[in-house]
């Protein structure tokens, strides 16, 4: 195995058990995140979306001999990579019918063995470029941009209007970062208050909606609401510049909470060089395989109050949010946001390595940290 094959290896194994850890933590019970459930579960999803794209990659690596990562800054693939991945995804199809299925493919490996004594590299790049292209004519991977779903509706007792949360992801091509949205949107459109409030004020039980729904519910703002999301999902936007123009774009939505999950950066020693401190120390730790921290951050935004509209004969002014920004901390202010909270996932012995090192409390100050441990996450170190 060439250093760079070998190096891949490193990089596919630690990114794919910080993955799987980080779903592990998404989804236990006892996790302290999964007191928000929903934001939980959703987080999960878009978790196994990437989990599948690093599937993918790997694969891919069999027949193609460059990948490459954001190292000194994200420790994720450059955008391109994702682009490649859609690209190859439109035009599975039609390069797989060139292709000799999978059962041919063995047999003439076999065959080749046998009359040459040799390993047969072309018809194994063929079966690595057969499998990838099946597992990537799956939707399952984590794209450019992933349209917006609604997974929950509800009615607000005071206001007797539905909300919705909505959810979507993209990976930024300029941090190289993955981001989860999601937002609680109320919605005072006649059409659907009429359509989903009864008159006690509830969700109108006779309506059936199979949760989840592809796009924003209302089907009059769909399209626009996809178009917003696309263009105001950039990680150099601020959670509360999101939330003030999604307010300033859409009369009758009222958001009143948004978040924003950013996974990572993520470390991986040897790999990345984007914190030259937990890369010399994880260089330490005796499995490759546990030598990684991940990290997320979770930001919010939420509506302090609800500045009412007013309609006159020259003029109009549509209802408004007061968004809360937490100014007596720098950090949210800097942020643009009410609150956040930073995270991270290391195995156990990548911590031990750095708690032997006096490094942990330098590199964790401000993180709430969780430790990976025979398939099983501890929090509250």
């Amino acid at each position: 195995m060439t250093p760079e094959n070998d190096a891949a290896a490193r990089y596919f194994s630690a990114i794919t058990a910080a993955l799987s850890g980080l779903e592990v933590f998404m989804r236990d019970d006892r996790s302290p995140l999964y007191r928000h459930g929903i934001v939980a579960r959703i987080v999960a999803e878009y978790i196994a979306r990437l989990d599948k794209s690093f599937a993918c990659w790997r694969n891919r690596l069999g027949f193609m001999d460059t990948f490459r990562i954001s190292r000194a800054d994200s420790g994720y693939p450059v955008f391109q990579n994702l682009l490649e991945l859609e690209n190859d995804r439109q035009q599975a199809d039609a390069r797989l019918a060139n292709i000799p299925q999978a059962g041919e493919l063995r047999e003439e490996m076999a065959d080749f063995i046998l009359r040459h004594k040799e390993f047969p590299e072309a018809l194994q790049k063929s079966m690595a470029e057969r499998l990838y292209l099946e597992d990537v004519k799956s939707e399952a991977t984590f794209g450019p941009f992933t349209l917006a779903q609604t997974a929950k509706v509800s009615v607000n007792p005071k206001t007797m209007r539905p909300y919705y949360l909505v959810h979507w992801a993209t990976f930024d091509g300029s941090a190289n970062l993955p981001l989860v949205y999601m937002v609680t949107v109320e919605d005072s459109s006649d059409s659907m208050v009429r359509q989903l409030v009864d008159v006690n004020g509830k969700l109108n039980e006779k309506v059936d909606i199979p949760l989840p729904v592809d796009g924003l519910l209302n089907p009059e703002l769909a399209h626009r609401f996809d178009d917003f999301t696309e263009k105001n999902s950039a990680y150099t936007l601020s959670p509360a510049t999101i939330a003030v123009n999604l307010d300033k774009d859409f009369e009758p939505l009222h958001p009143k909470q948004l978040r924003r999950v950013v996974l990572g950066p993520f470390y991986s020693a040897g790999i990345t060089d984007n914190n030259s401190t937990v890369a010399e120390v994880l260089s330490k730790v005796r499995k490759p395989e546990n030598a990684w921290l991940l990290t997320w951050t979770i930001q919010e935004v939420f509506s302090k109050a609800e500045k009412p509209g007013r309609k006159g004969l020259f003029s109009s002014e549509k209802t408004t949010q007061e968004f809360f920004i937490n100014t007596d901390d720098l950090e949210a202010a800097r942020q643009g946001v009410s609150s956040y909270e930073n995270h991270a996932l290391i195995p156990h012995e990548a911590y031990q390595a750095l708690y032997a090192a006096g490094e942990a409390q330098k590199i964790f100050s401000g993180y709430k940290v969780h430790i990976l441990s025979n398939g099983q996450v501890i929090s509250d170190v």
